[in-house]
């Protein structure tokens, strides 16, 4: 049944029930980011507290990672067969369970284990909470759907960052406020609306797969250089980004390294609701660069070593990632159907945290060889280097498409 169908109070009550699920699964997913980016100020305390050295932290990181990824490939398209709210309501009582895995952590494994129950919760979450907002609205929903993510890291990584810093139980305080924003979320699930009807299949599609409808895959591999670049940046900034801060500034400042941690999200989310009415094309355009210039304004400060340079050009680097990531999903989105947003979502999100986990990894294993200022020369270049790629093909598809339209105008 549509809303042509349906009689004008009855029409009310069912945009005012979609707006009211669009804005939980909203918060609910900003929630779960908030979650991810918690542990990152607590990292030094982590490692002095439990004897780790850089590499053992990159494999906490990683677990969390790989973990979200095994969840994408299982029971990332669930919910377009089971519908949302049940995966959804699954998601969040998993998160409760990690922030109480968190809570008692008292080595790295336990640590370890925290994290890997983490990423399975949020992957579960990411995919029916992105598909919940697509539904209900689809005019903004993938504008909502980048911001959510960016917001959630930024205020997870200030928020655990601040209380660190100046609230008592630094390693507990946290993980309870965010384990009572997923109990409370995980009740409220109950009287949210369904956005999508039941159909078979939900027991197949728990095996791993990656759905790319044919539509999107064109899209999916233009996008995919910027794609890969910035969810690599990301990965460096929650990892070892706190380290390069204190080898810019040369002394121990945990709060500077979580502003610097906050300042990429903050940028990202700012691009996000600046720049979504541009299209598509142009905004990965502008992304892509912004993002190969910051980073290399970021490398600049290392070597010089300048923290004031480090944050213009981690925010810069910031904007780049933010303005790109919601190119990509203006640009994939738009080419599913709804029987298809979830699985679409799926293997984007794939994308994303490989991404985000494996090159991490391997900075962490070249970190103890090579050092951690020429390791993240390396990796950065890198990220420009994919950056700029997608940035010359958007570039050139955008001069193709207007050079046809100019031409079809004429004849």
């Amino acid at each position: 049944m549509t809303c042509l169908s349906i009689d004008p109070p009855a029409r009310r009550r069912f945009q005012l029930s979609n707006r009211v699920m669009t804005i939980y699964s909203g918060v609910t997913a900003a929630t779960f980011l908030a979650s991810a980016a918690a542990p990152t100020p607590l990292y030094l305390h982590y490692q002095s507290a439990f004897r780790l050295g850089p590499g053992a932290l990159t494999l906490i990181f990683a677990a969390y990672a790989l973990s979200l990824l095994a969840a994408l490939l299982t029971v990332g398209a669930l919910s377009d067969f089971v519908g949302r709210r049940p995966v959804i309501f699954v998601a969040t009582a998993t998160n409760v369970l990690a922030m109480l895995l968190f809570v008692t952590a008292h080595s790295a494994l336990e640590l370890g284990v925290a994290r890997t129950v983490q990423g399975f919760g949020t992957g579960m979450a990411t995919t029916a909470l992105g598909a919940a907002i697509l539904d209900t609205d689809r005019r903004f929903g993938p504008i909502i759907n980048s911001v959510t993510a960016f917001v959630g890291l930024f205020f997870g990584a200030i928020g655990s960052g601040l209380l660190v810093r100046f609230a008592p139980a630094p390693t507990e305080l946290v993980y309870l406020i965010l384990l009572a924003l997923s109990a409370l979320q995980a009740i409220v699930i109950f009287w949210m609306p369904e956005t999508t009807k039941r159909r078979p299949g939900a027991l197949h599609s728990l095996l791993p797969e990656l759905k790319l409808p044919k539509p999107a895959q064109r899209s999916f591999l233009h996008v995919s250089p910027v794609n890969i670049a910035g969810w690599a940046l990301g990965g460096l900034n929650f990892s070892l980004m706190p380290a390069l801060v204190e080898l810019a500034e040369g002394r121990h400042a945990p709060l500077t390294g979580t502003l610097v941690v906050a300042t990429l999200m903050a940028g990202a989310a700012i691009a996000v609701a600046a720049l979504g009415r541009i299209a598509a094309e142009r905004a990965l355009i502008a992304g892509a660069s912004a993002l190969a210039i910051g980073m290399a304004l970021a490398l600049g400060a290392m070597s010089l070593p300048s923290v004031p340079l480090m944050f213009a050009g981690v925010a810069l680097a910031g904007v780049g990632f933010g303005a790109s990531f919601s190119g990509a999903f203006r640009e994939l989105l738009p080419r599913a159907e709804a029987d298809d947003r979830a699985g679409l979502l799926s293997t984007f999100y794939i994308e994303s945290y490989l991404a985000f986990s494996l090159p991490v990894i391997v900075a962490g294993l070249a970190v103890p060889h090579f050092g951690l200022e020429r390791t993240a020369m390396i990796y950065g270049g890198v990220v420009i280097a994919l950056a700029l790629v997608s940035a010359a093909i958007f570039w050139i598809r955008m001069h193709q498409r207007l050079a046809s339209d100019g031409a079809h105008e004429k004849t």
